[in-house]
This record gives C-alpha cells, structure tokens and sequence, in this order.
C-alpha cells in the first residue's frame, strides 16, 4: 500500500495548531518538543499535576540523561553508591539535587508496596507534554515514520512496556487519550526501563480527531483486530504508519474502528489465539519494520 498524501500542506497544520494554542502564549518560529512553548499550561512545570517517584537503576539513569526531566530529589540506600552522576553532564548547565542515603524502610514507605526499587530513586516533575500536532510536524520529514495509538489501555506494566517497544524499533510516539488511560507514574516508568525519557507519550482529549490528524498528515492507520480481512504482513504497509491497539477483552471501540483505514490481525494459530497488548505492539513493530528503516524519536 502506498503512502498517504497529505490532503493539506503543512502550513495549515501550524495555523490550526497556532489558533488552538492561548492568546497568551508566545509564538516562535523554532518549533522542537523541548521548547516551553510547547507544554500545555496544565503540565507545565509547577502546574497541577503531582510530581512522582522513579525508581529501578534504568529507569533513574534515563531520567538523569534527559535535560527534559526535572528532579526534584535523589535518595539511595545508605551504604550503596548511587547512579554515576555523570550521566547527567550532557547538559553542562543542569542543576541535580544532591543525592541522599537514607535505610531501606524509609525509601521502601516512599515508594509503591513491592516496587523493585533497587536502592535507588528519584522524586521527579511529570514530563511536560508534546501535542499531536508537534508529532505531525516532525513526521513530516520521515519517509517510514511509525506511532503507536493506544484505545483505552489503563494497565501502567502494558503502557511501560509498549514504550519500551516503541523505543526499541524506532516509533516516533505514543498516543493514548487523557481519560480511561495510564497516567504517567513510576509503576510505568519502571516497566518501560527508561523509554518514558526517549518516547513521548501524547495524550488527547478525542481520540477519533486525533486519529483523524494523524490521516491529514499522511498517516495510514491500522487496527489490530482479530477480525481483520488480512495479517499485518499481507496488507503491505508503507510510508506513515499508525498502529491502533485496545485493552484486552474489550478492544477497539466501535468509533476507534470506524477511524481505521483498515483492519489487520496477527497470524496467531496456537491454543491462545490472542495476546497480551504490548506483546502485540512489539510483534507489530517489529513486522513494520522490515519495511523501512526506523526512525529517530522526538527526544533525540
């Protein structure tokens, strides 16, 4: 299947973007995910949403190497030598927090019951957001771009680990929406072992608009479903690519489906005919990839 073509230029993916934003808000003419312009009020630093816990030697380790990141506070098991700082001197004029020993029953009431926290954690800000129509922009210059589309997925281990996925084979996002979806918590950090600080994670308010967006900017979007007329592979996939994964049990939602281009399943056989989402998303990633090379994230 050959690419789509956009059915608008550019130009008015930034004036659609540019009216929607506040009167307030100051424009630029450097539109990148890292800058302040693009984080909406609500996630901006200091905003309402609660600052969290990272924990896990991965998962403190990326969030020091992201100049994106803001660490509010560094502890480690007294005893045990913390992260090497020097995975934070990218950016020279970053301040860290000094770490802090402190007893495992202390650092263990900090964290969520059973975390494997592995001496080691991190209180952090939420990462400040990047819109769809940022993705969009920076789609724009990639032959093979890939997003993933999550529709309802609340587990936080299966959002973790579809990041991960999403990291490891080069998708330039992943879209979920900001209701009936994982928040952004150490639980998922953890599982996405370090893909949080690579992948951005977008959340929409509409997930059919956002869809509809993504087709604007020569998006195809696939659903995975068991009914689907073809396998991934037989549908033949090329240029932008969005794949549009559910929950388990209940997947696609009927308007999700609807917003398709088409419908495609995975060539499954055994005695379990249906698996775990993010071992889906991973198999499906791994399928587009064999037809084109993959891509830089937006946090490169």
């Amino acid at each position: 299947m050959a690419g789509r073509a956009k059915s608008s230029p550019a130009a008015a993916y930034r004036a659609e973007r540019d009216a929607k934003r506040p009167r307030s808000t100051p424009r630029t003419a450097t539109r990148h995910p890292e800058n302040e312009d693009f984080r909406p009020a609500s996630r901006q630093l200091g905003g309402p949403q609660d600052p969290y816990w990272l924990f896990g030697h991965h998962t403190v380790a990326a969030a020091l190497a992201n100049p994106r990141r803001h660490i509010q506070r560094l502890v480690h098991l007294s005893g045990e030598t913390p992260v090497d700082e020097s995975l934070a001197g990218r950016d020279a004029e970053r301040v860290l927090p000094p770490w802090e020993p402190i007893d495992r029953p202390v650092l263990e009431r900090l964290l969520p019951e059973g975390a494997v926290h592995q001496g080691i954690a991190a209180r952090v800000a939420p990462l400040p957001e990047i819109d769809l129509y940022e993705i969009c922009d920076l789609a724009g210059s990639q032959d093979h771009a890939r997003v993933l589309i999550l529709d309802q997925v609340t587990d936080p281990h299966n959002v973790g680990a579809i990041l991960r996925s999403a990291a490891a084979f080069g998708a330039l996002a992943v879209i979920l929406t900001e209701r009936h979806a994982a928040p952004e918590t150490g639980t998922l950090a953890k599982a996405a072992s370090g893909a949080l600080e690579l992948v951005p994670l977008v959340r929409v308010g509409n997930l059919a608009r956002a869809m509809e967006q993504l087709k604007e900017a020569g998006f195809w979007l696939a659903g995975l479903a068991a009914e689907g007329r073809s396998d991934l592979a037989g549908a033949k996939l090329s240029g932008k690519v969005g794949l549009v994964l559910g929950a388990e049990g209940p997947g696609l939602r009927r308007l999700t489906r609807d917003h398709c281009d088409l419908l495609v399943r995975l060539p499954t056989s055994g005695p379990i005919s249906h698996l775990n989402v993010s071992n889906a998303a991973a198999v499906a990633l791994y399928e587009l990839v064999r037809a084109g090379p993959p891509q830089a994230t937006a946090a490169d």
